[in-house]
């Protein structure tokens, strides 16, 4: 997992003594990411009256329920925002270096691995997510239920929940399953669900539950409340567009908004490229 933003020893960012205000460094960002308010408000999923109030200053006390949905429309550390504190780098070469990503993809840091297994304690800065899978139900014929699997969890990082902007309490992982958003994602990668975010953003990955079967897909809106679903392999996996009606009849449940992926690559696999 990567520290999300831009690199400051490439553009000067994040100066604290020069930004003292989250007003200040929202307006830093927009401007460095080149957005203007009823975008930024759109792509977070909140009022431009909610994004001018803390751009201007307004906000009593500069606080926001819409802060991790901002910062994350921007590709910007949470911290950073809300409070004007840097996360350092943690290796030797650039201890003194903050490390945000560019605009232009550049570096991220991966932090330390640390072996654990199922009977190792959480940290204090750790938090353990369910995990969804599909399970056939006993009496439904062949039907089944996408539902969390009980005493199975996943391991995150509170801080990096924190700089996605999801709330862990909110959260839970799932396994995909196919090659239909191969080589984005492959067969068998453990996904990061944030279940607070169901609104659609276009373009952006989720996971459905489908009638019982769990699915991964960028979806877009269609006109009269239709979606569409869209993979990653298009060549194989044409676009499916469904109308209010059968999202309706085929029971086209949004799960929530997927911020994270891992997949451990074997050597078996097929070739990416």
């Amino acid at each position: 997992m990567y520290n999300r933003g831009f690199n400051i020893a490439d553009m000067d960012y994040l100066n604290a003594p020069q930004l003292p205000t989250l007003a200040d460094r929202l307006n830093y960002a927009m401007k460095q990411r080149g957005i203007v308010q009823d975008t930024l408000a759109e792509r977070a999923g909140c009022s431009q009256t909610a994004v001018q109030k803390l751009a201007s200053g307004k906000s009593k006390t500069g606080k926001s329920k819409f802060l991790p949905a901002i910062a994350r429309a921007l590709d910007i550390d949470i911290d950073w925002l809300e409070l004007g504190k840097l996360p350092p780098l943690r290796t030797a070469e650039t201890s003194n270096v903050y490390r945000i990503r560019p605009k232009d993809g550049g570096p991220v840091l991966l932090d330390e691995l640390s072996p654990w297994d199922d009977s190792t304690p959480l940290d204090e800065d750790e938090v353990a997510l369910p995990i969804y899978k599909e399970v056939e139900l006993a009496s439904g014929h062949g039907r089944s239920s996408v539902q969390i699997v009980p005493d199975r969890k996943i391991r995150f990082s509170a801080y990096t929940m924190r700089m996605a902007g999801v709330d862990p309490s909110m959260a839970a992982c799932a396994t995909n399953t196919g090659n239909s958003n191969f080589p984005l994602i492959l067969n068998g990668a453990t996904l990061g669900v944030d279940k607070g975010t169901t609104r659609i953003v276009d373009g952006q990955i989720y996971a459905i539950d489908h009638d019982g079967q769990l699915r991964v897909k960028f979806l877009y809106r269609l006109p009269g409340g239709g979606i569409r679903l869209r993979s990653y392999n298009r060549e194989e996996y044409p676009d499916e567009d469904y109308t209010f009606d059968q999202v309706m009849e085929q029971r086209i449940q949004i799960i929530g908004w997927i911020f994270w992926w891992s997949t451990l690559n074997h050597l078996n696999s097929p070739p990416l490229l």
